[in-house]
């Protein structure tokens, strides 16, 4: 009778220790991860798409043609990576771009980016990283 509910307080032990998004079958684990989500977009469904529509509503909205020394417009592209830490903060970590301009208003930009609901992997938040072109 002792093992019987030791057996049992064991057997509930694990699945009170059991983490969300996580299935084990075999010697197979996998972790279900979920993107960023923007403030906003909770209550869609597709909220990847509700994310990248939000992206491009800021970008546009906060989109400055950088000027040089002439007060002339400076053309050009940038590739931008950012990362959604653990908190849901936009942390630019890499600009690449030839005009350090257009670098500069690129960075200035995209850290503009609302707070959001940080992106999870096995329930757990997780920084989340991406990669954005942009043409000035």
């Amino acid at each position: 009778m002792k093992k019987l509910v030791l057996f049992i307080f064991l057997l509930g032990g694990i699945n009170a220790f059991a983490q969300q998004d996580v299935n084990v079958k075999g010697n197979k684990v996998t972790m279900k991860g979920t993107a960023p989500v923007w403030k906003g977009c909770e209550s869609e469904k597709d909220q990847k798409a509700c994310f990248n529509k939000m992206l491009m509503q800021h970008i546009k909205q906060n989109y400055k043609y950088p000027k040089n020394e002439k007060g002339e417009y400076i053309r050009g592209k940038a590739t931008v990576s950012i990362l959604v830490d653990e908190k849901g903060k936009v942390v630019v970590t890499k600009v690449d771009g030839a005009h350090p301009q257009i670098n500069t208003e690129a960075k200035r930009m995209l850290e503009a980016i609302p707070q959001m609901t940080p992106g999870k992997l096995g329930g757990k938040p997780k920084a989340i990283k991406y990669t954005i072109p942009l043409n000035f």
